[in-house]
């Protein structure tokens, strides 16, 4: 017979569904790492929260969660979910922070890979955090040894998602991510890669913080 939840605790969350769920124990061991000393105390924001799987996953956890998220329908699915929840509309492209304050920490997983301005983007997560809060993000990894591990496969048109209605349309290598969120004045501390061998892998997480007085580490490649 399987055990009730007492009255009051957040069921448990099953991600065998959902798409990113290789990306979850990485995510969790970081933000384990990041909010500690002193940080960490307010709500994490979620930037392209989707259905609010991984923000219900994460409040199961202990974690307090916003999520934000431009798609209506996915906005309306995510709070009939999860009614007790804090899910909004709203967009990377909006002053979200005159709207909803600062945070210690800002997550987006798995889409910076679809937006035609990653630039302002990258603004609007600086802008959202508290000064030495952390921005975890994720996007699908694209170094050269992969790309060209695609193209001699023959691989290259499925990966890179012509066909879809939507998908993707920006690919990132270490490089350009870091020069990216470098731009926006965010200081890039980890890069991670998840999934299959490193040259090889399915996605990359990346861990910025904005300045607050403090020398950021050098970024460490794993």
């Amino acid at each position: 017979m399987k055990s009730r939840a007492k009255a009051g605790t957040p069921a448990p969350i099953d991600l065998s569904a959902y798409p990113q769920a290789y990306l979850v124990p990485t995510l969790l061991k970081v933000l384990g790492d990041c909010l500690t000393n002193g940080h960490g105390a307010g709500p994490i924001l979620d930037l392209g929260c989707g259905d609010g799987t991984l923000d219900r996953f994460l409040e199961a956890k202990g974690y307090t969660m916003i999520g934000i998220d431009a798609d209506r329908a996915r906005v309306r699915e995510a709070k009939r979910r999860d009614p007790k929840g804090h899910y909004v509309v709203g967009s990377a492209y909006e002053n979200l922070h005159t709207k909803y304050g600062t945070f210690p920490a800002v997550i987006s997983i798995e889409v910076i890979e679809h937006l035609f301005d990653p630039h302002r983007f990258a603004d609007t997560v600086f802008s959202l955090l508290e000064p030495g809060g952390v921005a975890i993000i994720t996007t699908p990894y694209h170094g050269y040894v992969k790309n060209l591990a695609l193209a001699l496969s023959g691989r290259m048109d499925r990966h890179f998602t012509a066909l879809w209605p939507g998908g993707h349309v920006k690919f990132w290598s270490v490089k350009t991510i870091s020069e990216l969120l470098s731009g926006a004045g965010l200081a890039v501390e980890q890069v991670i890669r998840i999934g299959r061998v490193p040259p090889l892998a399915r996605s990359m997480l990346i861990v910025a913080r904005k300045p607050s007085g403090r020398q950021p580490d050098a970024v460490r490649l794993h």
